[in-house]
Parts: C-alpha cells; structure tokens; sequence
C-alpha cells in the first residue's frame, strides 16, 4: 500500500461519520499496548472536527488515521494529541504525515504557543524529536487545570496522583516556538480558520520540497 493514497485533511463537520470508529480505534490500540490514554467523547472529538482542531487520514472512504490539537492556559500552550493510525495503514509512514499536518496547524493558529505532547509511546517521542520538541517535566507544561483533568480517563492515574504531578507513565515532550513548518496548511483551510476564529492569518511557508497533505498519543 502507497502513504501516497492516503489524504491527510484538516477534518471538518462532514467527517462526524468517523468519530465512533476513531474512538474504537484509540480503545483497541490502548488495549493492546497495555497502557493508559484519556478516553475522549463523540462530542468532543466531532467539537474539534468543527473547530478545525482536527486531522483525518482516509483512503477513500476508509478511515486511516486521526490526531486533534487543544489549547490550554490561555492559548500559551497547545497540545498535539491522540495520534492514532488504523492498524491496516502502519508501517507506511502515515503517523508522521499526520504528526506534521497537526504540528503545522497548531504553529499557525497560534504561532508564539507552546506546544507539549505526552506519550509513553517511542514511535511519537521518535517524531517530536524530529520537530524539535525536547523532553521536560511536567513543571515545564501548563498549569491549566482543564488539562490535567483529562487524565483522569487513563488507567494510570494513580501514578499522576501520587506523586503531586510531578510525572507519570508518559514522557513530557515541548517545543518552543522557532523552527520552519513541515508541511503547508492549505489556503482553504486557512480561510476556514480565519472565519472560525475571527482574524487573519496568512499561510506560513513550507520547506522547499514539501507538499500539502497535516493528552496521550498512541496508536500508531
């Protein structure tokens, strides 16, 4: 199979069809790894869809892949989450597709953000490294409360809880603002964020060569 069959979108509305099966996805892959994630809702994740906080892997009609971006603290930190790879697509390079599509997308909505991931997984510690995040501890992430309350779908919340939030299963990852994007973000979707959030923001460079495609990530 081809990563090049493969589109890698910034979902919208239309694509609440896939919610369900994206959330049986995240559930089976937790299961099999035999670690933690923060479980999510339909609601939730069809919110992020509208909100254009979302990206969608399909061949076709056929779900791919999926990863979503959040916001905390006042828009100082921003979150690339739930990365997850259908198990029939793996091997083919498609997480980082979509690891750089929500990079890309969270760096130009809100350029001057923080942008942290925890992961326990090796394959998206792997990708952040390439992006340029560093590993940190979680004194180093937001504060905002609505944040760490997501964890408290994961399995392992114990260890966050006992010791103070200090540190957990996952590894605290976090880029600091100052690197070129890896992919460009399409200018309709720039227009459609503009409308969502009601400013302008002028799509930012891609490195030369490079097309158009991008709590606890896992699943890849």
């Amino acid at each position: 199979m081809e990563a090049e069959e493969i589109q890698v979108l910034v979902a919208d509305a239309s694509h609440e069809k896939y919610v369900d099966t994206i959330l049986n996805t995240i559930a089976e892959a937790a299961k099999v790894r035999g670690t933690g994630i923060a479980r999510r809702t339909h609601e939730y994740l069809l919110t992020k869809m509208k909100e254009a906080k979302a990206v969608i892997a399909l061949q076709g009609d056929k779900f791919a892949g999926f990863s979503y971006i959040e916001t905390w603290g006042n828009k100082q930190y921003v979150t690339t989450s739930g990365l997850i790879v259908h198990p029939d697509f793996r091997g083919i390079g498609l997480a980082k597709r979509i690891k750089d599509m929500t990079f890309s997308l969270a760096r130009t909505r809100w350029p001057n953000a923080k942008i942290f991931s925890l992961t326990s997984g090796a394959a998206v510690m792997a990708m952040n490294t390439q992006l340029g995040y560093k590993p940190v501890t979680f004194a180093d992430l937001t504060d905002d409360e609505a944040f760490w309350k997501g964890c408290e779908g994961c399995i392992n919340v114990d260890v966050l809880h006992r010791t103070n939030r200090k540190y957990c299963i996952c590894t605290g990852m976090l880029y600091d603002p100052e690197e070129h994007l890896p992919v460009k973000i399409p200018a309709d979707v720039i227009e459609r964020i503009n409308r969502i959030d009601g400013k302008s923001l002028t799509p930012a460079p891609s490195p030369k060569g490079e097309g158009s495609g991008v709590k606890s990530e896992s699943g890849i």
